[in-house]
């Protein structure tokens, strides 16, 4: 029996710096968001598609990529969106206006929507029995803490060399994971000679790409034109139809993007439902607190994130502690759990004003957040199976980046008159509905999650 490939630790270090940087890239340009304001000088709507542009193409063609891994060797795919991606990041340092920013964006997440999912395929082949437990943990807590630590890092490179750098920082990192993942990478084959593998389902990844780019474009513009405007009611409903479109196209094809009814089991139902809401709610948090320290208490890009430093902690020592608990007591009451105490700690800023208070609140919250998503994660593969987990790990990191669109896309427009820097008011309605909708998602959770106690140790798969 052959040993295992000693330099299999070494292969999982660098693609977790590559995940690293593809989670990092959606909250690295929180803190330089109004510095790209001014130099660009971007409306709001134009300002929300910087993130949403990214965690869009990411989230859309994600399971596009995982299937293009399986049909045509993962050490390809890695390869051409580690390059991709990189590239991208290039082109939108150097971006001079709204256009080649957003084009650069998009760049950036059709990039990494090819590299994530067939970076993690490759871990999963690579590590079998504990040793695959212990690297996936590996794997989730590069992706967690690089949520977090992209608000602190963005600071320090906004402050430092200029806004730039919060893409520019992507290339050297790039190169050098690309020239070592070039000779480490295993080739593999995508698949047996003579197996019939199926076909990229481009339709069903563009549809629901299209459906969540209407949707999303429809709330960024509903503070303007009205919540139940025709405008806004007419283009939801859009989104609705082409959600409806994929749905059968999943059906009918032969090859379909994914199995649609995996979504109707209750446990991967509830766990994907989770992981939109704390997406989103966290991804609002950042967005609503990094306008609020930078436009109304006028601090620099480095102080507001250096802020951002409880709040990176308090998401790392909730996920830890979930992690500590979820085994005793369950998925559910965790997740209620999180749910409510980030209720309490953005209620904070909703109702008083203050530097401390927000970040105060912003760090409470959080600690919620992170159990949220390990509720989430483990409710999702609680009931998988172990030929299915890809699957499952893709429609939840799918739902995780389309969380993050959604988010910046309602609260943008929620707190509209205070990102224009007029009043301060839509900082307050911002964070009140953020309140509000974790309330709900708490109330939510005690009816729509199953109560178990998952058996053995949880798969945590971001």
């Amino acid at each position: 029996m052959s040993q295992p490939d000693p330099r299999r630790w070494r292969l999982l270090g660098l693609l977790a710096v590559a995940q690293f940087m593809l989670i990092l890239d959606v909250t690295v340009v929180a803190i330089a968001l109004p510095n790209i304001e001014t130099d660009l000088h971007l409306q709001r709507e134009t300002l929300t598609w910087v993130v949403s542009a990214y965690t869009l193409m990411f989230g859309g063609l994600m399971l596009l990529g995982g299937r293009a891994a399986d049909l045509f060797g993962a050490r390809r795919v890695v390869l051409t969106g580690l390059a991709v991606f990189t590239l991208a990041s290039l082109v939108t340092g150097l971006a001079n206006g709204p256009e080649v920013l957003l084009g650069g964006r998009v760049a950036q997440g059709i990039g990494a929507a090819m590299l994530s999912p067939a970076a993690l395929s490759v871990v999963t082949k690579t590590f079998s029995g504990t040793e695959r437990n212990k690297a996936l943990g590996i794997w989730s807590a590069m992706g967690g803490g690089g949520s977090a630590i992209g608000v602190l890092l963005g600071g320090l490179l906004t402050a430092g060399p200029g806004w730039q750098w919060v893409f520019y920082i992507n290339l050297p990192i790039g190169l050098v994971v690309f020239t070592l993942l070039l000779r480490m990478l295993p080739a593999g084959k995508p698949g047996k000679p003579g197996e019939q593998q199926g076909r990229l389902d481009v339709p069903g990844a563009l549809l629901v790409t299209a459906g969540t780019g209407t949707a999303i474009y429809a709330l960024i513009n509903a503070g303007d034109r009205g919540w139940l405007s025709v405008a806004t009611l007419g283009t939801l409903a859009g989104a609705l139809v082409l959600y409806g479109v994929f749905g059968w196209v999943q059906r009918s094809v032969r090859s379909p993007l994914m199995d649609v009814r995996i979504l109707a089991r209750r446990s991967v139902a509830a766990g994907t439902l989770m992981i939109l809401v704390a997406t989103a709610l966290m991804i609002s948090m950042f967005f609503l607190g990094s306008f609020y320290l930078q436009h109304f208490k006028q601090y620099g890009a480095l102080r507001t994130g250096l802020l951002f430093l409880p709040v990176a902690v308090a998401a790392i020592v909730g996920a830890h502690l979930a992690g500590q608990l979820v085994g005793k007591v369950g998925a559910r009451p965790i997740a209620i759990a999180g749910f409510l105490l980030t209720a309490i700690g953005v209620a904070a800023p909703a109702l008083w004003e203050g530097a401390a208070v927000v970040v105060s609140g912003m760090a409470v919250g959080t600690i919620g957040l992170g159990a949220s998503f390990v509720a989430s994660s483990t409710t999702t593969f609680a009931q998988v199976d172990h030929h299915e987990a890809g699957l499952a790990s893709g429609i939840l990191s799918t739902f995780h980046e389309f969380g993050a669109s959604l988010g910046v896309a309602v609260v943008s427009s929620v707190a509209a008159a205070s990102l224009a820097g007029t009043v301060t008011t839509g900082f307050t309605r911002g964070f009140t509905f953020a309140a509000v909708t974790a309330a709900v998602a708490a109330a939510l959770t005690l009816i729509v999650v199953p109560s178990f106690k998952p058996s053995g140790e949880p798969v945590h798969v971001h």
